[in-house]
């Protein structure tokens, strides 16, 4: 039989209980230390590391009730599984006991197999409970580290002043890490493609087939986003349709037990011409520069569905001073403590009040609206939220 390390704090204002309790306990191969009343039972258990403590109720000084109480209520020792040990055999003397923190109640005489029965299962739990503890807190560790690195994922900077775009972005993340992820891709001279996604649920799961998916659209990454169409002929920008098809087909919900919601965006800036395709995600606004506002809806489905349904592709044409915000739902469902979303009314009004004012100014009121809403509320989900800005065609 392994040596047991536990140590048992044994508390009686009867030294030969407490000699006897001692006894049974050491020959279990429990380390003992005695104290004589609560108050010294305090003492004793905030200077040294006690896994669990037996308690007398009536003593002088402090009783047992008041001495459990206290010891609930010191940080150091709030965890320490208690068992009362007392003569005191009434219903309402066993409520008090268990209600001033105990986690078990014995009554005298009490039989030595009960107690060191009693006292393995406490300790039991007692371990398991510092397993969890030490998981958990290894699980939190890893989940940071997870964070740190989609976060990372995330565009570092914003496109230079002289670009014909003007692209800013705001990204809060909930506590739990999530699946969105966004970013911005310049793929030739004149062509950029912008992305944003929000992988279902949250936790590691669906971080990795965030990263996946955010790897997938890379320009360097395959030719998923640009064909080599041969020798001098240059390369082939492929359309937003085709990458969310390629997606789809990727990515199938029976093969990850995930899908996720895409906007797809392609944009050429010498025509003004902005192509995409909205895999069932919440609908990007172009606000125009003369404050009318629109949708961008065509698309389909969320991607994981394998071409159950078809997907198609909007085309627009862009203005100068034209706006496009792109959003994930965690913007719209933010939730007040009265359970009040933020809502899509909200969101397009605060839109609309944006007219002339900065665009990196305007995702600042966004937020502080946001905020301002919720009342404090932490976020369920990612707040994310991505606009550009279209200054027109180069040397027009």
């Amino acid at each position: 039989m392994e040596p047991v390390s536990e140590t048992i704090l044994v508390v009686d204002d009867d030294k030969t209980n407490r000699n006897l309790l001692s006894i049974i306990l050491k020959k279990a191969e429990y380390r003992v230390i005695e104290a004589e009343d609560g108050r010294d039972a305090l003492k004793k258990a905030l200077e040294t590391p006690v896994d669990l403590v037996l308690l007398d109720i009536m003593m002088p000084n402090m009783d047992g009730y008041e001495a459990c109480r206290r010891m609930k209520e010191e940080p150091g020792t709030k965890d320490i599984p208690v068992i009362f040990l007392s003569a005191k055999a009434e219903t309402r003397d066993k409520i008090m006991g268990l209600e001033s923190g105990a986690a078990d109640y014995v009554t005298k005489p009490f039989n030595k197999g009960e107690v060191l029965a009693r006292v393995r299962s406490q300790l039991r739990i007692r371990n398991l409970t510092r397993e969890v503890v030490e998981k958990q807190k290894r699980l939190d560790n890893d989940l940071k580290v997870a964070a740190g690195i989609q976060k990372s994922l995330l565009p570092s900077r914003e496109v230079p002043e002289d670009s014909p775009l003007k692209w800013v972005w705001r990204f809060k993340p909930c506590e739990e890490i999530g699946g969105d992820i966004f970013n911005i891709l310049r793929l030739d001279e004149t062509h950029y493609a912008v992305y944003m996604l929000d992988v279902s649920g949250h936790g590691v799961a669906s971080a990795l087939v965030t990263v996946s998916a955010s790897q997938m659209l890379q320009p360097h990454a395959n030719t998923l986003l640009r064909k080599n169409c041969g020798k001098g002929l240059g390369n082939e920008i492929i359309s937003p349709v085709d990458v969310v098809k390629e997606l789809d087909n990727e990515y199938p919900m029976e093969r990850f037990d995930k899908y996720f919601t895409l906007v797809y965006m392609l944009i050429d800036t010498e025509k003004g011409l902005l192509r995409y395709c909205n895999a069932g995600h919440p609908s990007p606004v172009l606000f125009r520069a003369d404050g009318t506002t629109e949708k961008l809806e065509k698309g389909g489905p969320m991607v994981g569905l394998q071409g159950a349904l078809p997907f198609e592709e909007g085309e627009i044409e862009l203005a100068s001073g034209d706006r496009v915000i792109l959003y994930t739902d965690g913007v719209v469902e933010y939730e007040k403590t009265d359970m009040d979303f933020y809502g899509e009314e909200r969101f397009n009004d605060a839109i609309t009040r944006s007219a002339g004012v900065r665009i990196d100014a305007f995702l600042d009121d966004l937020m502080e609206d946001l905020a301002t809403f919720g009342e404090g509320a932490p976020p369920r989900d990612d707040i994310t939220l991505l606009a550009f800005e279209y200054r027109g065609r180069p040397n027009a």
